[in-house]
């Protein structure tokens, strides 16, 4: 077994495990922080096939401004925990069937003998001249321009929906009034009542004489 190969097996048990991780969290801020060990470990899976590009822009990108990003997002949320494990049970055969079908389909892929990807050989070095951000645009604007436009288009959808939660109707919040605290007037609000003072003499407690209200004490 070379370097690389145990390198790669490395990087994919932790990528499993916090995978896996991500979505059994029941605090919402680890399971944030479990996908941003996931997004690094593929980073270094990136670096074995010889791709750094993509391997920074992983790390840059989605672990250095997303992930940081989504985690204040998340901290400030204050997310309900209980109202999303609502339904939960009600929901898992539905979830189960579509994580076996999934399951089936990275088996059947990872099991043809045409792909070739059970076994990790290593790849070929590649010349000094070699472009991977080259290569990598030409592949995307030609033989993937209509994935790479679909999504663009998921991107956006998935900006309006945190925008959507973002604005969200809660019935758990209290909410102020701007025009409410513009009619308050202090005469409404404040009213000074005058009590009779309380003097301790030698352990022996004492009330004042009470003094008349003058007319500007009343209430304000």
């Amino acid at each position: 077994m070379t370097f690389q190969e145990i390198l790669f097996y490395i990087f994919s048990t932790i990528l499993l495990v916090a995978s896996i991780r991500v979505v059994m969290s029941k605090n919402p801020v680890h399971a944030v922080l479990f996908l941003v060990l996931a997004f690094v470990t593929s980073a270094g899976l990136w670096m074995l096939m010889q791709a750094e590009f993509l391997a920074i822009v992983l790390v840059l990108v989605y672990v250095g401004a997303v992930m940081v990003l989504f985690l204040f997002v998340v901290m400030m949320l204050d997310v309900n925990l209980e109202e999303i494990r609502k339904g939960f049970w009600k929901n898992l055969p539905i979830a189960l069937i579509v994580g076996a079908v999934i399951a089936i389909e990275i088996t059947l892929i990872l099991t043809n003998p045409q792909m070739n990807l059970v076994s990790f050989n290593g790849l070929k070095p590649l010349p000094a001249d070699y472009n991977n951000i080259r290569e990598l645009g030409l592949q995307l604007y030609t033989t993937y321009l209509m994935p790479f436009e679909l999504a663009s288009v998921l991107l956006v959808l998935g900006m309006v929906a945190a925008i959507a939660l973002t604005h969200r109707k809660r019935t758990d919040v209290k909410r102020v009034n701007p025009a409410d605290q513009v009619k308050a007037r202090p005469k409404e609000r404040v009213r000074v009542v005058q009590m009779s003072a309380e003097v301790e003499i030698e352990g022996v407690t004492e009330e004042a004489q009470d003094v008349p209200e003058s007319p500007s004490d009343t209430t304000k």
